[in-house]
């Protein structure tokens, strides 16, 4: 089973209110702002949406209020299901397909950690398994799981053993190594893009489609920088990914997701504040964002 995220694909902040419940209104919201920045499919419920800081049943409540608010739109829903209990991550994605979702990605499980590739391999069959009818991505991301093990290898092996393997979110700056996974099997496999900072590189090497959580706020920066690489402009692409590199070292800064949940209240649409352990913004932490911003000139660019 094969499918391709073309484009950007924002990993959306699930939205909190103030005493730290879910907001789910603040989700028509997010979906316009992104519609009309020029990103037109999102995954949910992964890290930038705090997966592991929320319930399961506010997980299925989140995909719902998504899969309702983007119906009759170009945007496209892939949910993120991966969790430390396979037996959550499958009611996970027997929804993801009951809501008609595009796709589902999940990542390892990261406390009981597969002790072998094979070991992985099996608990994303069994994850993919409760949603046959959609493609399934894996979700490397070694630095946040520290499950380590070679993509080409798991797309190889996995290959025969996920019916419905659709490629993988590579979260990973191994540009060595996404080299071989846009190879693999003939390049049958969607490899979408999963460092924000250095998508100028990945497009160099052959990507089509990335999934950030910059996104979310600085979709314009990015859309130039894929345009600009289409025409053959390298000096305008490289200035627009200079932009993300400042921007992502400001956030960075003064703790990344306290920071991009301010930004969007910057921009008219407010996800409240992170849930522990992530740290909010102090009222001065969120003025010397506000500043900083204005002195990179970053409301001009994604204006």
């Amino acid at each position: 089973m094969s499918t391709k995220l073309v484009g950007l694909i924002a990993a959306t902040h699930t939205p909190f209110n103030a005493s730290g419940g879910l907001n789910l209104d603040a989700i028509e919201k997010q979906a316009a702002y992104l519609l009309r920045t020029g990103v037109k499919s999102v995954f949910v419920c992964g890290s930038t949406g705090e997966s592991h800081s929320l319930t399961v049943e506010e997980r299925l409540a989140v995909a719902q209020r998504w899969s309702e608010v983007i119906r009759g739109t170009p945007m496209r829903l892939v949910v993120h299901v991966g969790s430390n209990c396979i037996a959550d991550a499958r009611t996970l994605a027997a929804q993801a397909q009951t809501l008609g979702a595009s796709a589902i990605a999940a990542l390892s499980p990261s406390y009981f950690k597969p002790r072998t590739l094979d070991l992985l391999i099996d608990c994303c069959a069994e994850i993919a398994s409760a949603a046959p009818g959609l493609p399934y991505y894996f979700y490397d991301i070694p630095i946040m799981t520290n499950v380590h093990y070679s993509m080409p290898e798991f797309l190889e092996i996995g290959a025969a053993r996920i019916p419905t393997l659709a490629g993988l979110k590579f979260t990973n700056p191994d540009l060595m190594a996404y080299q071989s996974l846009l190879r693999v099997a003939g390049g049958r496999f969607d490899i979408p893009w999963g460092t924000d900072e250095y998508l100028l590189a990945a497009l160099s090497l052959g990507a089509v489609g990335a999934v950030g959580s910059t996104y979310n706020f600085a979709g314009p920066i990015y859309n130039r920088v894929i345009a600009a690489f289409a025409k053959g402009d390298l000096v305008a692409a490289r200035a627009e990914q200079y932009r993300s590199v400042q921007m992502i070292e400001l956030l960075a800064s003064l703790g990344f997701m306290g920071a991009a949940k301010s930004v969007m209240e910057l921009l008219g649409v407010p996800v409240g504040p992170p849930r522990l352990p992530h740290a909010r913004l102090t009222p001065g932490q969120h003025e010397k964002l506000k500043a900083g911003l204005a002195s990179l000139g970053f409301f001009d660019w994604v204006a």
